[in-house]
């Protein structure tokens, strides 16, 4: 931290600063206007702009423009299937200076344990991770996982600095008709933030929802839907995941007007579209290029998420801001060629410099060894529930299909698209394993399994052969767990995600080099979608409208219960 009357007189030009950036253009984010001036930071501060400074250390940006470091204002770090530290080193450099995560994947696996683990991850890494509390752990009553945090095992973890306050409310229903612990968690945030999480909730309801004290939401993904929630006095976050893409939906309603109050988060982005497109970065280049005007998306990207989530002191390149400052060739273009981070450089000598902590949740999975009977489901009516992906959406359709009963069982055709889903839980709690039917894979062999299965991080596994589907889910078990590929009892991809069974102990640069190989893998079995593995996980949360599936079955999520 830097001294408060060092930092005034460096401010004042009484004493050099510590580093002055020199040449650049800095994009004012309350005029709009690019303005020329040096930079003055003087430890993790600004210490002042727009005039001409003797530095310790100067740099020059000639030709470049300074903007304020992005914040992305809600995420799961271990979707990015590396730990804390690899994503810090994967998005720091592209400009991302504060990350508002959720880690309730982890704390589905191991409960508080994971969100100590990501508060003391937070006090090591270059970017600003704040750490929100984890408030649906498990999601719903329908679904096993491998933790319950109640409002008392929040309250053991409160007032670390990392934290902001109670992390997406995902059991909506719960809100709305007054569970009781429910409103204990929410009483015991009452003077701290409320993260959202309502899909689709409009009217009365969504007024219920709101009236708990609910500030922010990231699941609208109409115009319609973002601008009823942003009358009613929610901050929207624009999201843009490996899955769930609302960017495109959303931009027409980011304006000059409404930029104040709407933000951008990735919620779940993945390590390979980190590198083929970007983070942060690529959003507000995909906004600008749709023809949002600049300052209304590098307010989102910063300011309107510092003003949103309470953090007064970043948001902007000003006197007495977090020194957040990212070096960019333009304000279309966004490619950053030099960050920092709190006054600290990002570079690689930086990242080399930060004490690592050892990895947590070895050994997480513990779901019995299945056999290909296993995979079998029978019942008593053709008419089946089917659950329909939307390419690019989490949430689903409810379709109904006719499916034969053949020697007592409904086997996958891949003719129709109909590939069979099945959920194994995997915490050694109980020996359930759900199946049913998915349509929108295209798959026409083998099998895909995986212990990213949001929330409560089960096996799940999809396939048209019940051989492979075994191979994947017992693969799984010998791995720590991870996404597995199979074909004719051959397994031809796999990434191991031994932390948790979420995350890998291997750099980010190799975690995206596998995710070649098993995209490549998943097409060569006939699926069509970008972003099978992701949009397999999704398949299983039942927050998310209209038809999901858990290890306890099928579930009507707009009915909010299991199908028996």
């Amino acid at each position: 931290m830097s001294d408060l009357e060092t930092r005034i007189a460096q401010a004042r030009g009484d004493a050099p600063a510590d580093i002055v950036l020199k040449g650049g253009r800095i994009f004012d984010l309350m005029t709009g206007e690019l303005l020329t001036g040096d930079v003055a930071i003087c430890g993790d501060r600004i210490a002042g702009v727009f005039d001409t400074y003797a530095g310790k250390r100067e740099i020059d940006v000639s030709g470049q423009i300074l903007v304020p470091g992005f914040i992305d204002t809600h995420l799961h770090i271990e979707s990015s299937l590396v730990t804390p530290f690899e994503f810090d080193r994967c998005v720091t450099p592209r400009g991302v200076t504060t990350a508002i995560c959720d880690p309730h994947e982890i704390a589905n696996v191991i409960g508080l344990d994971g969100i100590r683990y990501f508060q003391a991850a937070s006090e090591r890494t270059l970017l600003d991770i704040r750490v929100q509390l984890s408030s649906c752990v498990p999601s719903t009553h329908m679904e096993t996982a491998g933790a319950e945090l109640l409002a008392d095992d929040l309250a053991q973890v409160m007032g670390h600095p990392s934290a902001i306050g109670l992390a997406e409310f995902m059991n909506y229903p719960g809100v709305i008709h007054r569970d009781p612990e429910a409103m204990k968690k929410l009483r015991l945030f009452e003077d701290a933030h409320i993260d959202g999480h309502c899909p689709q909730l409009s009217g009365r309801g969504l007024n219920a929802y709101i009236a708990a004290g609910i500030r922010t939401e990231h699941e609208a993904t109409t115009v319609e839907e973002a601008r009823e929630k942003l009358r009613k006095g929610m901050r929207v976050l624009i999201r843009e995941g490996s899955v769930s893409k609302d960017l495109h939906a959303l931009h027409p309603l980011l304006t000059h007007l409404t930029s104040a109050y709407m933000c951008l988060c990735t919620d779940d982005r993945n390590p390979l579209d980190i590198a083929e497109a970007g983070h942060l970065d690529h959003m507000i280049r995909e906004l600008i290029a749709l023809g949002c005007p600049p300052l209304a998306v590098y307010r989102a990207a910063s300011l309107s998420g510092a003003e949103a989530f309470g953090l007064k002191d970043r948001g902007m390149i000003a006197p007495s801001k977090r020194a957040d400052i990212v070096v960019i060739d333009s304000l279309e273009g966004c490619n950053a060629s030099m960050v920092f981070a709190g006054g600290v450089e990002v570079t690689d000598a930086a990242f080399a410099a930060r004490d690592i902590l050892p990895p947590v949740a070895r050994n997480s999975v513990q779901a019995p060894r299945v056999k290909a009977d296993s995979f079998r489901t029978g019942g008593n009516h053709e008419q089946t529930d089917v659950i329909g992906i939307i390419e690019g959406k989490i949430i689903t359709e409810h379709l109904t299909e006719t499916v034969p009963i053949v020697d007592g069982d409904k086997r996958p055709d891949p003719d129709r698209d109909l590939t069979r889903i099945t959920v194994i839980g995997r915490h050694g709690k109980n020996g359930n394993i759900a199946s049913g039917f998915v349509k929108g894979f295209g798959m026409q062999a083998g099998a895909i399994a995986s212990t990213v299965c949001h929330d409560h991080h089960n096996i799940a596994c999809v396939g048209v052969d019940y051989d492979d589907m075994a191979l994947a889910a017992n693969r799984l078990g010998e791995i720590e767990g991870g996404f597995v590929v199979v074909h004719q009892g051959k397994v031809l991809a796999e990434l191991a995600l031994p932390v948790a069974g979420l995350m890998s102990l291997e750099p980010f640069e190799q975690v995206h080099a596998q995710l070649i190989e098993l995209r490549a893998a998943a097409r060569s079995l006939g699926v069509t979608l970008e972003e099978p593995f992701l949009q397999l996980a999704f398949l299983a949360l039942p927050v998310i409208p209209a038809l999901k599936i858990t290890d306890r079955g099928m579930v009507d999520v707009n009915k909010f219960e299991i199908i028996s």
